[in-house]
């Protein structure tokens, strides 16, 4: 099946870091696909349409109306539910043919970045930002701030280290630095712990997050069903 005979991909989102890394995939790999936007503010992830796409009530999520891959040859082109941001990834990544390398080994090294940040930079980040921003009304003990905001730093140093000498994680663009600049982003944007973490120690993450972020592709991703656009 190629691009031009695809149906499009419907996708459940909002424009979180989560959210963020499957519009941008979808611009990158010009997969056609048609955005849906869900107020996870007002539940809209608790109700039973979208509970029957994803069980775990979390976005983002997509329906590929095409069925699997590989599955016209096994005769099962049903439509399919995936979520998880990183099981999605992976799908149009298969599906597109592009940004997960053909290399064994850069496959391999790849696979092993994206699920850095799905086991790592998303749920630290993003419990970081929760004691950091969201908490201190109802939490006063310094500890969670403390725990979260080593531990993001931990991670950041990782990425620096990692990214010395790299344009990208794995050499060309890939899923891997899709599912993680998105949640460097929030850090600042979102956050504002900009000097809480010290980002500007971290040239190297604020080089590529840059390069990621001046991307046609990024740029137009960011903005599908956006905070402040009522109309997506």
């Amino acid at each position: 099946m190629t691009t031009a005979t695809l149906k499009p991909i419907q996708l459940y989102t909002l424009a979180t870091p989560n959210g963020q890394k499957v519009s941008i995939a979808l611009e990158e790999m010009e997969l056609p696909y048609e955005a849906h936007r869900i107020e996870i503010g007002e539940g809209d992830q608790f109700k039973p349409d979208f509970v029957a796409i994803n069980p775990n009530s979390k976005i983002p999520a997509i329906v590929d109306p095409n069925g699997p891959i590989g599955g016209e040859e096994a005769g099962d082109t049903a439509p399919l539910n995936i979520m998880e941001s990183g099981a999605i990834l992976l799908h149009l990544a298969e599906r597109s043919g592009k940004l997960l390398p053909a290399d064994p080994r850069l496959r391999s090294e790849t696979m092993q970045w994206l699920f850095f940040q799905m086991a790592g930079v998303g749920p630290m980040f993003g419990q970081f930002g929760h004691f950091f921003k969201f908490a201190q009304s109802s939490c006063d003990h310094p500890y969670p701030t403390e725990r979260y905001t080593k531990e993001a730093k931990r991670l950041l140093a990782v990425l620096e280290e990692r990214l010395a000498g790299r344009d990208y994680l794995v050499g060309d663009y890939t899923i891997a630095d899709i599912a993680t600049f998105p949640w460097v982003n929030c850090l600042e944007e979102f956050y504002d712990a900009t000097a809480q973490l010290g980002l500007d120690d971290f040239p190297n993450v604020q080089a590529w997050r840059a390069r990621c972020n001046a991307r046609p592709a990024v740029q137009a991703g960011r903005k599908v069903c956006g905070w402040d656009n009522e109309d997506d």
